[in-house]
């Protein structure tokens, strides 16, 4: 190497080094502010390519995911179901159904754990959640069945609740049970409208239209005034307390609210679907849930006289990622758990973990750097490092199935969760990442590409942050950080 050639690689060693030492002191600038002096960052930025670490603070410290924790289940759905894999849901009876499309005796839907039975994959209309199933029906010549309609939720054992999910996490929509029988997410979407009359409760309208909850309706219309509303759900039953107000001629104002028996919902709509298309069920609907199975009085189905094929793993990976729905992540993890040959100690959602740490150690990412309670990051006991998810993140960019993973996140000022972050500054259109919240939690993990070209994959983890009066907030805080790190060269 000539002396002028050595002259410009020092040259341009020592201006990388004082751009990083730059960048550097810019991000420690905002993680050093004193507003947060008793909160614990944990960040870890990497080039995607090279895997060269940009920047890291308190990297291989455990803290709260929140719902990064969703990017963990979701590379194990891909990873372990493949995108392209659907989920069925079949129908059973003793016998086909006879000439004239009678079936004798019950029929039971068993369901495997398919979430696509919403209105979220049918543009919003809720009248197309369970079409695929009543075609269903109709095709196998189906016209009458003197039984009951039995939803059989037994393909997964256990609880219908992340463990570690807080009692009023289950009563709000994102707190919903799972179930193998789901519909419409396991949740009632509501729209609260004046009265015609001051002093009259205002009316409440469910979507889809359903008898299933019962109100009590302690509202009432006002002449003027704000609207405010408030809802109390019991838990185990399908009554919701309404009380609150809304002014004579003010706009609706809407809500939603768990499904308390998800799988007797699902059957119950079904029915009804089914008497539209003329499809008559001459006895009751009723459920089998886990315990049946386990106590030894649930009977296996018999003959499958129909079934229906969900949507991709992709595309339900794709709307949990992007409007972080926390049913899913769940359902996610008790589908690859359901299939978890290892361990059947009649808790599918432990399987699912169990399955979890399997594919991590595949990864390369130790035991001690993550500690899942669930699929979501709902639940207050799960614990993962920015190292860990930086790896993980890496491993999927470079994995058969990185563009399903990858096309799944939101992006950055466009859509999902992060649809009105980073508008009008160069992360827009640019960061694909997982947000993530709790209370005292903010995190944000994901890709990026710098003004330099360069690729990089980042994690950062905001914990014990309680907003001061006038202070930023964690996720301001942290898109801060994001656009620091767009900058940069």
């Amino acid at each position: 190497m000539t002396r002028s050639a050595k002259l410009l690689l020092v040259a341009f060693l020592w201006g990388w080094r004082a751009v990083a030492a730059d960048l550097t002191a810019q991000l420690d600038a905002i993680i050093d502010g004193p507003a947060f002096a008793q909160a614990q960052w944990g960040v870890k930025v990497c080039a995607l390519d090279s895997g060269a670490t940009i920047y890291a603070r308190n990297a291989d410290k455990l803290l709260k995911p929140a719902s990064n924790g969703k990017i963990y289940t979701a590379a194990l759905a891909l990873d372990r179901l493949g995108p392209d894999f659907r989920i069925k849901t079949s129908v059973y009876a003793a016998a086909p159904p006879d000439a004239q499309g009678v079936i004798q005796g019950d029929v039971t839907v068993y369901g495997r754990g398919d979430p696509s039975f919403s209105a979220r994959f049918n543009g919003g209309d809720y009248t197309k959640a369970l079409q695929p199933l009543l075609d269903a029906f109709a095709k196998a010549g189906i016209k009458r069945i003197e039984g009951d309609l039995i939803g059989d939720e037994t393909y997964f054992s256990g609880p219908p609740y992340g463990a570690d999910w807080t009692w009023d996490d289950l009563e709000n929509y994102y707190g919903a049970p799972t179930s193998a029988l789901t519909l419409q997410d396991n949740v009632i979407d509501l729209q609260f409208e004046p009265a015609a009359d001051v002093g009259a409760p205002c009316r409440i309208i469910t979507h889809p239209e359903t008898s299933f909850i019962a109100f009590s309706n302690f509202t009432q219309t006002i002449a003027s005034g704000e609207a405010h509303f408030r809802l109390f759900c019991p838990l185990g039953e399908n009554v919701a307390y309404v009380w609150g107000q809304a002014p004579l001629h003010g706009a609706a104002h809407t809500d939603a609210i768990p499904v308390q028996q998800p799988a007797l919902w699902f059957v119950t709509m079904l029915k009804e679907g089914l008497a539209q298309r003329g499809i008559v069920v001459a006895g009751n609907v009723r459920v089998k849930t886990w315990l049946d199975r386990a106590s030894g009085s649930a009977a296996p189905p018999h003959v499958e006289v129909a079934s229906v094929e969900g949507r991709p793993i992709s595309e339900i990976v794709k709307q949990t990622l992007k409007p972080s729905e926390n049913l899913y992540a769940q359902l996610l993890l008790l589908q690859v758990g359901a299939k978890n040959p290892l361990i059947n100690n009649g808790d599918t959602a432990e399987a699912g973990l169990h399955a979890l740490r399997f594919f991590l150690t595949g990864a390369g990412i130790g035991s001690g750097l993550v500690a899942l309670s669930d699929g979501s990051g709902l639940s207050r006991g799960s614990l993962v490092t920015p190292s860990a998810s930086v790896q993980l993140l890496t491993r999927m960019a470079h994995h058969s199935a990185k563009d399903a993973f990858v096309n799944a996140l939101p992006i950055g000022g466009v859509d999902g969760t992060l649809r009105n972050r980073f508008k009008g500054t160069a992360a827009a259109g640019n960061v694909r990442a997982k947000t993530g919240s709790l209370q005292y939690v903010d995190t944000l993990s994901g890709y990026l590409t710098n003004k330099a070209g360069g690729k990089l994959v980042f994690s950062i983890m905001l914990n014990n942050y309680r907003e001061p009066s006038g202070g930023p907030s964690g996720r301001a805080a942290i898109d801060s950080l994001v656009r620091l790190l767009v900058d940069s060269q």
